[in-house]
């Protein structure tokens, strides 16, 4: 089965095998976020995905 290309896109893989993930919702309008929600949204995110899910979408 292929791999779903804009899936795999926005999905990191480490060397150890973790899969990460940027935080969804912050495209736009963020002057009257803190400083430190606007940062907690840059940081990247675990992504916890099930051996099926792995298979299907990512091709690992």
């Amino acid at each position: 089965m292929k791999t779903k290309k804009i899936f795999s896109k926005r999905l990191k893989v480490s060397k150890n095998g973790k899969i990460t993930a940027r935080v969804p919702g912050q495209n736009h309008f963020n002057a009257k976020e803190s400083s430190s929600g606007r940062m907690a949204r840059k940081r990247s995110a675990a992504v916890n995905l099930s051996k099926r899910v792995k298979a299907k979408q990512i091709g690992i």
